[in-house]
This record gives C-alpha cells, structure tokens and sequence, in this order.
C-alpha cells in the first residue's frame, strides 16, 4: 500500500524546536553516466507548495510543475553537482556528500537543523539529521528531491545533444538495456563514471 505524500506535520515539529529546517536530496547516484545531482531547499512555512512528495512517485509533468513553484516560493535553494571524474576519485557516496555540504554552505539563510534523506554529513556548522526515506516524510526533503531530479533530468538531456548515441535523453544515464548496450557498441564517454561496474568490465 502506499504511503500518503508528507502532510507537514514533522516539518512543523522540527520547526517549532530548530527555526528554518533544510530539506537535502540527492538524484543519480545508480546512474553510470553524468553528475550526481544535489538540492538544498528551505521551505518558506508562509507560501507552502501544495503536492509535494518523493519525486520518484510523482510524473515528470508533476515534478516540473513542482520543481517552479518550489523556486518561485521557497525562501531559498541551492544545486550542487559532482561529476564524473570527481565521483571516480573520490566514490559515489563522499561525491555525493560533498556535494550535499557544498549545497547547504551556499544557502543564502542558515537553517537551524539540516535533514537529508539517510545520507549522514560531517562537518556541517549547524545541527544535522538523517533519516532513511525522508523524501516520503519530510515536505523539505521532497522539495530538495523534486528540485534535483528536475534539474539532473535536464542537465541528461543537454548532455544527450553534446554525446548522442547513449540515449540519455530518455535513460538519464541509469543502466537501461539500451544504454549498456551503447557502451557495448561505441564504449564509454568522458561522461561516464569509469569505477562504476559496468564500465570496469568494459575497460
């Protein structure tokens, strides 16, 4: 059965205790090609977005739609991203969180409490807390998750246009049967992450 969207109710908790509450989420850790994608979101609890829920339950139309009133209501937002080269020298999970510190550093207003979605931080100047699923939870960390996967999404597209014949305008660079099947035919890009599975036993 599935869950219902995030009603607020824990984003209100967490603000009647910490003030402002980032929401964090990241988009294309699984994929084997282009960046790992990273939002930052503090919601303004005076303009709420209605709708809000993990981007993976919700249609590409929904999330657009989402993904604009986020940027036009949100108090502030912030992208990170971390290539390829970076994801193979340093691996997907500190790429990723790096990532993940880089957006919550270059939030315009310091939240009192960052939640992320299971991915924990280290370093961080203010209180931090992750929670496995918090983009089905939270309606800051849906918001961050929204935001990311429009973002990468749009990002695989133009990427598609500079290196065609992957299919990432439709695979977003995850390993599609089609995809692995490029790399078979014409190996691996300089978009591609070299450390990851696949591209190992292609090498």
């Amino acid at each position: 059965m599935r869950a219902a969207p995030p009603d607020g109710a824990l984003d209100r908790k967490l603000e009647a205790r910490y003030g402002l509450i980032a929401g964090v989420d990241e988009v294309g850790r699984g994929a084997l090609a282009g960046p790992v994608t990273v939002a930052a979101v503090i919601l303004d609890p005076g303009r709420p977005v209605a709708g809000l829920d993990d981007s993976k339950r919700l249609s590409p139309r929904k999330r657009q739609r989402l993904a604009a009133e986020i940027l036009e209501k949100a108090l502030c937002w912030t992208v990170a991203h971390r290539g390829p080269s970076e994801i193979d020298r340093l691996n997907i999970l500190e790429a990723t969180r790096a990532a993940m510190v880089d957006a919550v550093l270059a939030l315009r207003q310091v939240p009192g409490l960052v939640v992320t979605d299971a991915v924990v931080l280290r370093g961080l100047p203010v209180a931090h807390r992750a929670e496995v699923h918090a983009d089905a939870r939270y309606r800051c960390v849906a918001a961050a998750s929204i935001l990311a996967k429009v973002t990468r999404d749009e990002t695989m597209v133009r990427l598609a246009g500079d290196v065609p014949g992957y299919g990432w305008e439709s695979n977003k660079g995850y390993p599609s049967p089609a995809h692995l099947e490029a790399l078979r035919r014409l190996g691996p890009s300089e978009q591609h992450r070299r450390s990851f599975r696949p591209l190992r036993v292609l090498a």
